[in-house]
């Protein structure tokens, strides 16, 4: 018993000895994934604490690279990012034009949603796999309906259901909307009506923000003046660009809560969530990036993995099953949000849940309970499938 047990530990270690090798004799698949994004005029933001990082959500991407590395390894598959960043004056096209003549054919993008239309529809994008990591314009997701673009950024319609669902649960129906001059402003406060319509709440009053100086130095004599004389439950900012929206809490006229944009915020991904192993990824990304992560970095990070999720599952590198896997019902993704994440079929919009995050907690997590759905209550977030204008 003695030498046989000797035996089969001496054999046990030459092949753990011999694993090595094994490996290093299987010539490794490489797995090069793209990123496409732009440079931005940005405008000033109103304060230091608000700038705005050069890495944004591509930083996500390298740690989603790092990650399918992981398992990678041990597959025979090697993940790679080529970064291409066109600039401020350049032709994103051209950009992409770059990438797929390289041979790329999964695409991470951080483009607005013009530029994302203006690629998806060149003759060299019909047989790739666009990730939208940037854009949450509505209309990309209900009416423009591209066949080679997945969303992983949550819609502004998803955002502003969650929100309305958490109101509504708590019985504060009658809102105030505060609404910005922006182009995004004005989306988000759509995707508000929308939700209020939707789940029953009251928009008891409307106020665009008309001023353009800066509002650190005048808060406390301008929000009271906008907020006065109206009676209402909830305020609700919509600021996308943070222009105004910060110093709205304290400011009010009456004492109030404050939500959308600023305060009590839905957000695709915050560095308050830290349930269902959420610490790990949030300290990964740190390390990375040395900052916490945003939602755009969660975005490119979900669509890296969604790639590593599937070469993995199928154990193949090409194109086709690749494209086939991420799109079909037996597809999963854990993201670090309690349950596992799907793509809409009608839609190509990763489902998911939505945090609301005060500055320093999570306060609920969407879809919130008593909100059903004959499928999966995440499809109560943005545009169902009957009110979608699409042909996938």
């Amino acid at each position: 018993m003695r030498r046989t047990g000797f035996l089969a530990a001496l054999c046990l270690s030459t092949a753990l000895t011999a694993l090595p090798a094994l490996a290093a004799e299987k010539a490794m698949q490489a797995v090069d994934i793209g990123w496409l994004s732009k440079e931005r005029d940005l405008p000033p933001v109103l304060s230091n604490l608000d700038e705005i990082p050069a890495d944004k959500g591509v930083a996500g991407a390298r740690l989603g690279i790092s990650d399918n590395d992981t398992t990678g390894r041990f597959m025979g598959h090697d993940y790679t990012l080529t970064e291409l960043v066109v600039p401020l004056e350049g032709d994103v096209a051209d950009g992409f034009r770059q990438l797929r003549d390289s041979g790329h054919r999964l695409i991470v993008t951080d483009l607005t949603a013009e530029e994302l239309q203006t690629v998806a529809a060149l003759p060299e994008a019909a047989d790739t796999l666009i990730f939208n990591a940037g854009a949450p314009d509505d209309a990309l997701r209900q009416t423009a309906c591209l066949a080679n673009v997945l969303h992983t950024l949550p819609s502004r319609a998803m955002l502003a259901d969650a929100l309305a669902q958490f109101l509504v649960k708590k019985q504060w129906r009658e809102w105030f909307l505060v609404i910005g001059p922006a182009t995004g402003d004005k989306a988000f406060a759509d995707a508000i009506r929308r939700a209020a319509a939707r789940f029953g709440a009251e928009i008891v009053a409307e106020k665009e923000w008309q001023w353009d100086h800066d509002i650190r130095r005048t808060a406390h004599e301008e929000i009271p003046l906008v907020t006065q004389d109206v009676d209402y439950q909830m305020l609700i900012v919509a600021d996308e660009r943070g222009d105004f929206g910060e110093y709205i809490p304290y400011n009010t006229w009456e004492p109030t809560l404050v939500a959308g944009t600023q305060g009590l915020v839905p957000t695709a991904w915050h560095k308050v969530v830290e349930q269902w192993g959420a610490v790990q990824l949030q300290n990964r990304f740190e390390e990375l990036a040395g900052r916490p992560m945003r939602p755009e970095d969660y975005a490119a990070w979900a669509a890296v993995r969604s790639v590593g999720e599937a070469v993995t599952r199928e154990n193949t590198i090409e194109f086709e099953p690749v494209n086939a896997f991420i799109r079909s019902d037996a597809f999963e993704l854990a993201g670090f949000k309690g349950r596992k994440l799907t793509y809409r079929p009608w839609s190509g919009q990763l489902r998911q849940p939505i945090p609301l995050a005060a500055p320093r907690a999570l306060v609920a997590l969407a879809p919130m309970e008593g909100f059903l759905h004959q499928t999966t209550e995440l499809d109560t977030l943005g545009y169902d499938a009957p009110e979608v204008d699409c042909d996938r």
